[in-house]
């Protein structure tokens, strides 16, 4: 899953990003690497649990990598839950009985839930403690169905300025299988790279083949109109 890290599938992957950094292009490549994997012996389904954008904005992306979304919501290979109504206060048990109906229905496929994102919802009012009491909620269901879980977290920097998000990324982090961290270049903007990607192993995770990132080695990358180009530092022209 997700190259080119190859991470495994049945995991919870925490993702955090900054408001200079946004991992927007790392939700769209796990979808979209995930739904083009479907083979005749191998179904697979995403489901997107989405507080910001729009299901257009998803739509929009996927014709870019040749996909057609609304065919996958047809057939049920997609399917796209609106976590914040604009009708109603932020409820997340319509959406965690979404999730686990759909898994029932998934007849032995390959699914993804991704989770964007998390402080969104704490910040229209969502207590914490929802907060947390869903994810755990979330990766037991995926866990006994095998399903993969995508979790995207924003953090502030510095991080002192909202400490009651801290305990929900400690939380967070307790519970994942890697953490992926989506991070602004040390030196600066530069032309030829975007940012930087470290990946680190989760604190109950036995180390098992996946070659980790650390931020003193963290990837580059390059965002471009079809997604994202990763490289090692230094292979890249303008950078080092």
């Amino acid at each position: 899953m997700l190259s080119p890290f190859d991470l495994p599938a049945g995991i919870l992957l925490l993702v955090t990003d900054q408001l200079s950094s946004p991992a927007d292009f790392v939700l769209y490549r796990a979808v979209f690497d995930h739904l083009k994997a479907a083979k005749s012996d191998k179904v697979t389904k995403a489901i997107v649990l989405s507080v910001s954008p729009d299901r257009a904005r998803w739509a929009a992306v996927a014709a870019k990598s040749n996909i057609q979304l609304d065919q996958k919501l047809t057939t049920g290979a997609f399917t796209f839950v609106d976590v914040i109504s604009p009708k109603s206060e932020p409820d997340l048990r319509p959406a965690f009985d979404t999730v686990v109906s759909e898994l029932g229905k998934s007849g032995g496929a390959d699914v993804l839930v991704v989770v964007d994102d998390l402080a969104t919802l704490e910040w229209t009012g969502t207590p914490v403690l929802d907060l947390t009491c869903f994810c755990r909620a979330l990766a037991a269901a995926c866990r006994k169905a095998n399903a993969t879980l995508l979790i995207r977290q924003h953090v502030l920097t510095p991080s002192t300025t909202e400490p009651i998000l801290e305990d929900l990324f400690r939380t967070l982090h307790h519970m994942c299988t890697y953490h992926m961290e989506v991070l602004p270049l040390s030196s600066g903007r530069s032309g030829a790279v975007s940012g930087q990607v470290a990946l680190h192993i989760g604190p109950g995770t036995v180390r098992a083949g996946v070659k980790l990132y650390p931020r003193s080695s963290a990837i580059h990358y390059k965002l471009a109109d079809t997604g994202a180009l990763f490289f090692e530092r230094g292979t890249a022209s303008g950078v080092l």
